[in-house]
């Protein structure tokens, strides 16, 4: 290596260094403290002490880290397709052409970028069984089912019910799909228009249009979505800590959420490392198999995109 290239290297890497020093002091240091920990009995009051493989022998056996990871798996097999219809059908009828279409974009976002924790109290006081307005919007859907069905069907405590209160979180994530309309919204606009005055020349329907052109030419970041989606609700926990602590029961007992009150509320510590990197694990191979599987499903317009 010559002067000139130490030099420029010297000169990289100090211009790197925030960046690097940051890396390894707040990523990579906590990470393998993290796997450590793993293989350890730790309260935070006590010096670590060594016991193998018992935490994740243990995890398996215990009843409530099935629980919630049963809970995070109902969650995410019906947030994530959810938020993408949802967020899909805005961006159709946001590409449209249309008055103040700016002005409706915007409104559609901002739900987006209001943080969790507000969106969550927020929310509370939406799915309120007594003076929520959820309940109150649709009593007259309620009052039609009663008067045809000769029921006596009572509006849902959505919080208060184990077997309302995941639906009401999958409702939930709806809320902030502005993200992902955006995202949609800029692949519909590439779109080459070629294809669609082609299609109604030979007569296609809007359905057919959107089955046969869109969705193939929106598939990559459909595919990108609905990664993002999948890692994102195994991680979810913002909502039901705020909202409802993991109950009624161990109804809303998501995976992290129940991470968390193995680390901070029980102080098990090692506990808890084993269960992050249980997930980490779980979600790495989940995205190893859905990246296996979009071959078939996934349209690059260059190429396979190998």
């Amino acid at each position: 290596m010559t002067q000139g290239q130490r030099t420029s290297l010297c000169v990289g890497v100090f211009f790197a260094s925030p960046y690097l020093i940051g890396f390894l002091i707040f990523l990579l240091g906590p990470l393998l403290c993290s796997l450590y920990f793993s293989f350890t009995e730790y309260d935070i009051f006590n010096r670590p002490e060594w016991i193998g493989l018992d935490n994740f022998r243990e995890l398996f056996e215990d009843p409530l880290f099935l629980a919630s990871m049963w809970n995070t798996v109902v969650y995410t097999i019906f947030s994530v397709p959810l938020g993408m219809a949802a967020a899909f059908a805005m961006a159709l009828l946001l590409n449209r052409n249309m008055k103040a279409r700016p002005l409706f974009r915007t409104f559609f976002f901002l739900p987006s970028i209001v943080p969790m924790v507000a969106a969550s109290v927020l929310w509370v006081w939406v799915f309120n069984s007594q003076y929520g307005y959820l309940n109150w919007a649709l009593q007259p859907v309620y009052d039609l089912v009663n008067a045809v069905c000769g029921t006596q069907f009572q509006p849902p405590n959505w919080l208060q019910s184990p077997f309302w209160s995941k639906p009401a979180l999958i409702l939930m994530s709806v809320w902030g799909v502005g993200g992902t309309m955006v995202m949609y919204l800029a692949a519909l606009q590439d779109v080459p228009a070629a294809l669609y005055e082609a299609a109604d020349l030979d007569g296609a329907s809007a359905w057919r249009k959107v089955w046969h052109i869109t969705l193939p030419m929106i598939s990559p970041i459909l595919f990108f979505t609905f990664v993002m989606g999948l890692i994102g609700a195994f991680q979810v926990f913002t909502q039901a800590y705020v909202m409802t602590k993991g109950g009624p029961g161990i109804s809303t007992l998501f995976y992290c959420l129940y991470l968390f009150n193995n680390a901070f509320e029980y102080f098990r510590l090692g506990y808890a490392s084993a269960m992050a990197w249980v997930l980490f694990a779980i979600i790495g191979a989940l995205t190893v198999f859905v990246f296996k599987g979009s071959k078939r499903f996934v349209h690059y317009e260059g190429g396979p995109g190998e």
